[in-house]
């Protein structure tokens, strides 16, 4: 085949001959390849030219660029094997091996963040004699909305946005309405459902709402709920918990105070925030607080008797109180994430700052 090439060509093929000898890799190959079988390369150029000849030399210009692309195959395959058989050989007898060398270290990943504090959060809960509960994801209405003393009719619904699931193969009706949980309030129910009072426990998971995803708003984020069940419960010790936990949480006394709030399952209830931690002296302000100095942590309050009786406790001997933590919230302002969407979207390039 290359004696029927003409000068200029065997001239081409020469030089890519050359370069495929002095070729260590199958990238040095490729790279061959590009320049003279590609898109721009040299038996492109020979191809758009043709049209240019006279009409007498155009076939024999379109088969000698083939032939030479053909040609260029060949002993870049010849090559290609040659690398190959070289490589089995070292590896055979050890060439190239320097046993000083250390072991390459292998890729490590890391906990996501709301797995870390989540796991932090459960460890100071569990020193403080709490608990820690999980439940389904996919709940029932009773447990999520109705044994929270929120019925169909009740406005507070509205404001959980619900993910309804669709019931196949049997009658719809409210004992048999599935959703993605709200909240993991519904846990405490079966809690109160299965343990005898006095308890404490914590409920950490993912809830699910429909949000209109923006910095701060996401339709999958993941809350940290506590309930106490004990005879004589008062706000006093609802207060004293919160303090107790945030002193473990950011090794300091951390002041707090408490403002009215309404949630169907509690009465009174609450809205507890705490004096910003971030800020650089107390009471100065900063962007975390949004320089007022104070954090809206967690909703609280003291368990509504109906819930209780509800539950099958007796609502004359045993009071409660209940406090929901935003983990997603808590998880920003520990790293002072500014977007929660970051917490959700698996980007690798976050996560691996954690």
């Amino acid at each position: 085949m290359e004696s029927t090439l003409s000068p200029e060509l065997t001239e081409h093929l020469e030089a890519a001959r050359a370069r495929a000898s002095a070729a260590t890799s199958n990238e040095d190959l490729r790279a061959i390849d590009r320049d003279y079988a590609g898109k721009g390369g040299v038996v492109a150029g020979l191809l758009a030219a043709i049209p240019t000849l006279p009409p007498e030399e155009r076939r024999d210009a379109g088969q000698g660029a083939n032939r030479l692309k053909q040609a260029i195959a060949a002993l870049l395959d010849e090559r290609r094997a040659e690398l190959e058989a070289d490589a089995i050989a070292e590896a055979r007898t050890g060439k190239g091996f320097d046993p000083s060398l250390s072991i390459p270290a292998p890729a490590r990943g890391s906990l996501h963040p709301v797995t870390s504090v989540t796991r932090e959060l459960e460890d100071i809960f569990t020193s403080m004699g709490y608990k820690v509960l999980d439940g389904p994801e996919v709940e029932l209405d009773s447990y999520n909305f109705e044994r929270l003393n929120i019925p169909a009719d009740h406005p507070a619904r509205d404001m959980h946005d619900t993910f309804w699931c669709e019931v196949t193969g049997a009658e719809r009706d409210s004992r048999m309405d599935l959703l993605l949980r709200t909240h993991t309030s519904c846990v405490q129910v079966r809690a109160m459902e299965e343990l005898a009072p006095p308890f404490r426990v914590v409920v950490p998971g993912r809830v699910f709402r429909q949000e209109s995803v923006d910095a701060s708003h996401e339709h999958t984020f993941h809350q940290m709920e506590g309930l106490v069940v004990a005879e004589g419960l008062t706000v006093g010790h609802l207060i004293g918990a919160m303090k107790t936990f945030l002193r473990e949480v950011f090794r300091r006394e951390i002041e707090v105070r408490l403002r009215p709030g309404y949630f169907p399952f509690v009465e009174p209830g609450f809205e507890l925030d705490a004096r910003c931690p971030f800020c650089p002296k107390p009471g100065a302000g900063c962007k975390v607080c949004k320089h007022t100095s104070w954090v809206e942590l967690c909703p609280c309050g003291m368990v509504h008797p109906a819930v209780l009786a509800k539950s099958g406790i007796d609502n004359e001997k045993y009071t409660g109180f209940a406090f929901g933590l935003g983990l997603s919230r808590l998880v920003m302002l520990r790293y002072q994430i500014d977007d929660i969407r970051h917490l959700m979207g698996g980007d690798q390039r976050f996560l691996s700052q954690f």
